[in-house]
């Protein structure tokens, strides 16, 4: 994929777009093809870094104690919860929910995995929030460090998915950038390639599309 092609379709999707008194969110829509939805193996539900981030804070919720609680905090996560906390959580279906549509990343100890299932499952599966596992392998502040500057793809059943890209007051070459990371993850996630690509086009939230793919 011509970096060119991207960055002048970036470009257009900005200029064409109407002024806004805010920073409008900036998209692609991936239109898929050739594939077989109904197969869980054909489904995208990636995890993809952006080399230049959204524009935005991503907020990120840990559930862990002791040490590694603290270390999340010091590393700037906007939720630290003790795990005896995950039982009322579980009862307060109102904060639950408003917590999965505010943050962008839940990380988990392991230990503590199976009674999220239980208890929030129902709140963040259908959402794509379950937590990232924290093994005693890995590095809470590496995790939080790498969420933020991260975005959650799932096409679910669809053909026709949306991705968040950045915001419409970046510099059009980092949005480019965004925009050729998620392609190349795509590119090499299905055997075909971009040949299980149908389009993919760029959008501000109130701007007219244009074409990538």
């Amino acid at each position: 994929m011509e970096h060119e092609k991207v960055l002048e379709s970036v470009k257009q999707a900005i200029e064409k777009a109407p002024e806004r008194k805010f920073s409008e969110s900036v998209e692609i829509s991936v239109n898929l093809k050739n594939l077989d939805m109904n197969q869980p193996t054909n489904r995208l539900d990636e995890e993809i870094i952006l080399p230049n981030g959204l524009g935005r804070p991503i907020k990120i919720a840990v559930f862990a104690k002791g040490d590694t609680a603290q270390r999340a905090k010091a590393a700037g996560a906007d939720y630290v919860f003790d795990p005896e906390e995950i039982s009322v959580l579980g009862e307060d279906k109102t904060r639950a929910k408003n917590l999965a549509e505010e943050v962008n990343f839940f990380i988990a100890e392991s230990a503590y995995m199976p009674v999220i299932g239980k208890t929030l499952g129902q709140v963040l599966g259908p959402r794509g929030k379950m937590p990232i596992p924290l093994t005693a392998d890995k590095d809470i502040v590496q995790i939080i460090n790498k969420s933020k500057n991260s975005i959650k793809v799932r096409s679910k059943d669809k053909l026709t998915f949306h991705i968040l890209v950045g915001k419409k007051d970046m510099d059009p070459v980092k949005l480019a950038q965004n925009i050729e990371a998620i392609i190349n993850r795509i590119e090499h996630r299905y055997e075909r390639g971009l040949y299980n690509v149908k389009s993919i086009y760029v959008k501000s939230t109130m701007g007219p599309a244009v074409k990538v793919i």
